[in-house]
């Protein structure tokens, strides 16, 4: 009889176990306020990142309304100035995977590069396609208008006669304005949801895989893993290829920004690691203030402490880099697989040494391998 109670009562112990896990309430295992963490990430870095973004593509479509209107070389220059200030503050939304922005798979729709010209003439040529269909995911957002703004010739002039002299001028047109809409609809789609989607983003504190600390962690370390180690500089450099893919940078056809971008997604990664807010100087509670709560040392140094040197070091090796990264990987691409390195290097601190520090798992395939 006693064995019986003790196999009953360990199962009761098992299945609030199980429930706790399976509802997302499970609590943390020490006491850091994850409250004032998500709070500041809500309030101080994510809104005012995407309320800036959404500000900058009405002012994306205004320019590209004044274009199609009247296409001339005025029109044409203030049309890519306000793109090109969009694609950088873009550089700081991609990494906040959640809510709205992971339903709609918001960055797929933004920013695939390379994109892809043939899918793009296709679209043109028909007038009959969906821009939200997946398979135009390669054919939108910024890289896609990076090819109507500077790709379809090599000289302003004969860009300018596509959407002028041209028999199809008129598509061209549109797909341009259909392009700039939908990025628009859908930065305010997500931007909008916030303001409800924020306190339960707020009240998830638990550490299980739903919990939305948990969730951004694994945002924040794929988008750097992925987004700016691999894509920016990995693998147009040659990292995952048997030779360098000089093609497969960021902003390939402006030429001149893929470095600008690269730092601004440094900028980016490093202010979010330490709770910075978006609009000023000012710091909170962050992922470098729960490792120095937790007093977690590596080598007999503050992890934290350690990442932070590490970004600057690998911000160094941008900085070193030239502006077109396709001119970089075609003259001296070591200095391109350097940074490479020194950007892996604070994979490991995050991915491994910080994950452990704050009891996260990893909730996503790595395949590229590294």
């Amino acid at each position: 009889m006693f064995k019986k109670v003790l196999v009953l009562i360990a199962f009761v112990f098992i299945a609030l176990a199980c429930s706790s896990s399976d509802d997302g309430s499970g609590n943390t295992s020490d006491n850091f306020d994850r409250t004032a963490l998500l709070t500041n990430w809500a309030d101080n870095i994510i809104v005012p990142i995407y309320d800036d973004l959404n500000t900058l593509l009405a002012d994306l479509v205004v320019k590209k309304d004044a274009f199609v209107t009247t296409p001339n070389q005025t029109t044409l220059n203030e049309f890519r100035t306000s793109w090109y200030n969009a694609y950088k503050v873009w550089q700081y939304a991609e990494m906040f995977n959640i809510g709205r922005a992971e339903e709609i798979n918001f960055a797929f729709q933004m920013n695939i590069y390379p994109t892809n010209v043939s899918d793009i003439q296709s679209n043109i040529e028909s007038q009959s396609y969906d821009l939200t269909n997946v398979n135009n995911n390669d054919a939108v957002g910024f890289p896609a208008l990076d090819y109507m703004l500077y790709g379809l010739a090599d000289d302003d002039a004969d860009i300018l006669e596509f959407y002028t002299t041209n028999t199809e001028a008129s598509k061209y047109l549109t797909y341009a304005s259909d392009l700039t809409n939908q990025m628009k609809a859908l930065t305010q789609d997500v931007t909008s949801n916030w303001s409800t989607y924020r306190q339960t983003f707020i009240n998830k504190t638990n550490n299980t895989v739903t919990g939305s600390l948990n969730k951004l962690v694994n945002d924040f370390i794929y988008y750097y893993e992925k987004g700016l180690r691999a894509n920016k500089i990995g693998i147009p450099a040659g990292n995952f290829s048997t030779t360098p893919l000089p093609e497969k940078v960021e902003g390939y056809y402006r030429n001149d920004v893929s470095k600008a971008l690269a730092t601004e997604a440094m900028g980016a990664v490093k202010d979010f690691f330490n709770g910075k807010a978006y609009t000023s100087n000012v710091t909170d509670e962050s992922l470098a203030s729960y490792l120095d709560y937790l007093n977690t040392i590596k080598n007999g140094e503050d992890l934290s402490v350690l990442i932070n040197d590490q970004f600057d070091t690998a911000q160094a090796n941008i900085d070193s880099l030239d502006d077109s990264f396709t001119n970089q990987i075609n003259s001296d691409n070591t200095k391109m697989t350097e940074t490479f390195d020194a950007l892996q290097m604070a994979v490991v601190l995050l991915k491994v040494d910080m994950l452990q520090a704050i009891n996260i798992s990893v909730d996503y395939v790595d395949a590229d391998g590294d």
